[in-house]
Order: structure tokens, then C-alpha cells, then sequence
């Protein structure tokens, strides 16, 4: 049964933000928000708690997991970045944006997508996310939170409760989000490319 945190988005409590960090440290399954949807989450270590996500989207391999950093110079340890796409980066977070990077080995081979070797990277503009990350002290590995058949992220902590409270660890309220797709940039081989629009605007790039 999920524990249920109503966390302000403004002014996150620091007392449930570190309990939620605890819960993933410990193994936990999350849901937490973002700027753009309500997310799953789990350790970057932690190979069950990636399966149970894995089961409760019904994913493959060829799905690309995020990174949710606090900044990009924590994001630096797991991707490699060119200059060109540090400086658009650097110029687009915190913000409503995914790039798809080249891994490191700091990256379990099991979280990369199976072929390219790449990883999601996110710096959300969202107070309970980065607060979050900070309490745990590294990044939180992440999807969006999208049922199996459903075209979008759930929005509404307490349908999110009704739907999934005996698969989760934790549910993070912190009202409900209008839910839109973070905009994916891809920066690999040395190339910057658009793949999917969504909410964030990227003009630099056309």
C-alpha cells in the first residue's frame, strides 16, 4: 500500500521531501512531479524497483529512461556532451526539455536503450522534483508516468492512488498537473535534432 505525501509545490516540506528520498534509497517506487507530467521513479541502482516499473508500463529494452538531474554538471558524470549541446542545454534548463545523450559507464547498461546506448537527461523546472533530487544526492532514474493503452501521463495524484496504490512505494501530491510532453532533443552523434515537440520551446533550433 503507497504511502501518500501532500507536498507543496511551492515550498516542499524538507521533512517529506527527505522521507521520500529514504523511501527510494530503500527501494522504493515513486510517483513524483515534473514540470511537464507526474512520473515514476526508482534508485539508478536499483534492478527491482526498475523491473516493477518496467511491469507496471509493460516496457522493453528500447525504451529510453530519464536521468533526472539537479543541474548539468551533475548530468555530466553520466552523458557525454558535446560542447555544442552543453551550451543549448545549459541555455534550455531547468525547463520542460528531454535530450537523449550518450551514456557512460556510470549508466547500468541495463537502464540504456538496448541499441544506441543512450539515456533520457531532464532538469526540470519543478521545486518538488529538484528538491528531491538534492535530498538523494544524485540523480533519480525516471519515466513518465503513462499507462499501458493510454496516450498520456496521469494527472490527478488521487486517481493515481486509485489506480496504482498497491504497486507504489509512494505517491508525492502536489496537485493536480495539466499534463504535456517534455520536448525530446536529440544530441547524439554529433548532431541536434527535434524529436518529438512538446512543451518546451527550443526557437534556437527552429
Amino acid at each position: 500500500m503507497a504511502q501518500f505525501f501532500e507536498i507543496h509545490s511551492d515550498n516542499p516540506q524538507a521533512r517529506l521531501i527527505y522521507q521520500a528520498a529514504e523511501i527510494i534509497r530503500k527501494g522504493g517506487v515513486v510517483v513524483y512531479p515534473t514540470d511537464t507530467v507526474y512520473a515514476l521513479a526508482c534508485h539508478l541502482g536499483d534492478k527491482q524497483a526498475l523491473d516493477r516499473i518496467k511491469r507496471i508500463r509493460r516496457l522493453d529494452d528500447k525504451h529510453n529512461f530519464t536521468l533526472i538531474c539537479r543541474d548539468l554538471a551533475q548530468s555530466s558524470t553520466f552523458v557525454k556532451i558535446s560542447n555544442d549541446a552543453h551550451r543549448l542545454i545549459k541555455n534550455l534548463t531547468p525547463g520542460a526539455f528531454t535530450f537523449i545523450i550518450d551514456a557512460t559507464k556510470e549508466v547500468p547498461k541495463r537502464v540504456m536503450h538496448a541499441k544506441r546506448k543512450t539515456i533520457g537527461i531532464r532538469i526540470p523546472d519543478n521545486k518538488v522534483a529538484l528538491a528531491l533530487v538534492e535530498a538523494l544526492g544524485e540523480p533519480l532514474l525516471s519515466t513518465s508516468l503513462i499507462l499501458p493503452d493510454a496516450d498520456y501521463a496521469l494527472s490527478d495524484p488521487y486517481e493515481i492512488r486509485e489506480l496504482l496504490e498497491h504497486e507504489l512505494d509512494l505517491i508525492i501530491d502536489a496537485g493536480v498537473i495539466d499534463s504535456e510532453p517534455s520536448t525530446i532533443i536529440a544530441c547524439t552523434g554529433g548532431t541536434v535534432a527535434v524529436v518529438r515537440q512538446g512543451k518546451g520551446v527550443a526557437s534556437m533550433l527552429g
